[in-house]
């Protein structure tokens, strides 16, 4: 097996105009918001894999515990020699957890960053010479097909991290329900999915003591200004973090220090001392209310696995 990495432009020739018309989309809008999708150019990327690693954050460590727990019942879920597609695979890290167990014929890892996405797969392609491996440079939150040639086969979508937590319950849905048509009958979807807990454990993993979750949240701000030639600091932000117990999540704010404006593209937005410019949601669910949610996508839920303590849990979702 050739150890190239085959991969497949699916996004961004209109990435620079694409982040441009949302952000602008974004400060035009009241409340501003400013979408999460965008933290992850190469520098927000590797920010993220920090904050994975600091004591506050538990999902991380808690998912990969289950997933080394859980992978012989997954793999026999999954069936040998399937297509294993990883949304938002990032430094592919926790797959690597499966890749033994499910032995697929081909990977697919897809992410917005394409600079870490191409580094991560060349790993994975030296690692597992075995493995097919290919990595399409997209928007999966925008649009979802299969590359051709890959298309059609029998595939598991592995979304790791709790990421379905970004959307809105009744985005998740739609999201989850675009995913299904986009996969093969008998194809699985393996999720994590973060769980309701005590608030004070939920604020500790989003402030972390390090300030390294501050800066991600800064880091929008950094590639504003480098890409889009935004006028604005960076360090003139507050990073805030909260559980909205009433909506069952975190949301994510940059909170102006004092009055200023962000100059972009010909336009002016003042924001006014302590104004917010939402950055980010964290929608945390019951084992039964994500179940729900996966039905009315479309999948039966065939399996579920959380760790002892109960703060988080991967699923199994079959496709009809």
């Amino acid at each position: 097996m050739s150890l190239a990495v085959r991969f497949h432009d699916q996004h961004v020739a209109e990435s620079r105009t694409a982040f441009r018309d949302a952000v602008i989309a974004g400060l035009r809008a009241r409340p501003r918001a400013l979408s999460p999708k965008f933290f992850y150019d190469r520098r927000g990327s590797l920010l993220f894999e920090r904050i994975c690693r600091q004591p506050e954050y538990y999902l991380t460590r808690t998912e990969e515990r289950i997933l080394v727990g859980a992978a012989d019942e997954i793999a026999a879920l999954a069936g040998p020699e399937s297509l294993l597609v990883e949304l938002g695979s990032g430094a592919s890290r926790k797959v690597r957890l499966l890749l033994e167990a499910l032995r697929p014929r081909r990977y697919l890892g897809i992410d917005i960053s394409r600079e870490f996405l191409l580094e991560s797969t060349r790993r994975l392609a030296a690692d597992y010479p075995w493995l097919e491996v290919h990595a399409a440079w997209a928007d999966f939150s925008r649009r979802l097909a299969l590359p051709e040639g890959i298309a059609g086969r029998r595939a598991v979508a592995f979304f790791p991290g709790s990421s379905i937590g970004n959307f809105e319950p009744a985005e998740a849905e739609a999201f989850l329900a675009r995913l299904r048509r986009m996969l093969s009958p008998g194809s699985g979807v393996l999720i994590g999915v973060d769980l309701v807990k005590a608030r004070r454990v939920l604020e500790a993993a989003y402030n972390d003591a390090a300030g390294v979750t501050a800066a991600f949240n800064r880091n929008l701000l950094v590639r504003m200004r480098r890409e889009l030639g935004a006028e604005v600091e960076a360090t003139a932000f507050d990073h805030l973090a909260f559980y909205n117990a009433a909506a069952s999540r975190i949301e994510m704010h940059l909170v102006s220090r004092h009055r200023q404006a962000i100059c972009l593209a010909g336009e002016r937005f003042p924001l006014a001392a302590g104004e917010r410019l939402h950055t980010e949601n964290s929608c945390k669910y019951s084992v039964a209310g994500f179940q729900a949610l996966a039905r009315r996508a479309g999948y039966a839920p065939a399996a579920v696995w959380t760790d002892p303590q109960g703060l988080f849990s991967m699923h199994y979702l079959a496709t009809p």
